[in-house]
């Protein structure tokens, strides 16, 4: 009995060790440059919630896509910006454990602050908002876009796979409030996150709306 309670601390601790990592390293991938990580990313085949108060992004593009994850396809819209501001970011999800659910839930860019992004992409497949375009162009080639970031370079493993030709639609400048997303992967050139903050509880995740 004593050998059986002292493996269960240590699940407890490793779990809470190691959940502050993933969520730093695979959830948000801050500092990493945009083509590094494009040619290595592996997706987990995890979604996670994003909420926004407000993104304002400069030169945005939007296609259909399909990422090559470890639980199979998805199917994805990806959003490609070349410099976002975000506020009152909230990110979330929830992780299975063998004792458990663990939540992860990371917020920034409160209190008057703003998180920035620069060559931000983001797999999706729901999204809800309010969104006004500036100079749309909608059905244009995906591979002839030239006002975003471009289609992400698909990965070694799939990530965001495209259709050559295939349907996409692009802006010069993009407004989104009470964002509200499902997400696969994320991926930045830079990512700045002012008063970032991250609480890890037993249980689901759950950005407000």
């Amino acid at each position: 009995m004593k050998s059986q309670t002292r493996g269960g601390t240590r699940w407890r601790r490793f779990a809470v060790v190691m959940v502050p990592s993933v969520a730093a390293t695979a959830a948000i991938g801050v500092a990493l440059a945009q083509g590094a990580l494009a040619a290595s990313f592996s997706v987990s085949g995890q979604q996670f919630q994003v909420t926004a108060k407000r993104l304002h992004g400069k030169g945005f593009v939007q296609y259909g896509a399909n990422d090559v994850t470890k639980n199979g396809n998805k199917p994805v819209a990806v959003v490609g910006i070349n410099e976002a501001e975000i506020t009152n970011l909230c990110q979330a999800v929830t992780i299975p454990t063998p004792f458990g659910d663990v939540s992860m839930k990371l917020t920034a860019g409160e209190g008057g602050k703003q998180v920035e992004a620069t060559k931000l992409f983001i797999d999706a497949d729901d999204l809800s908002a309010n969104a006004t375009f500036t100079n749309v162009d909608i059905g244009v080639a995906v591979d002839a876009t030239n006002k975003g970031p471009g289609p992400a370079t698909p990965g070694k493993d799939g990530r965001g796979a495209y259709v050559p030709g295939s349907f996409a639609q692009q802006a010069d400048e993009v407004e989104f409030t009470d964002v509200n997303q499902r997400a696969w992967a994320t991926s930045a050139g830079t990512f700045t996150l002012p008063g970032l903050h991250m609480g890890v509880s037993m249980g689901a995740a759950k950005c407000p709306n």
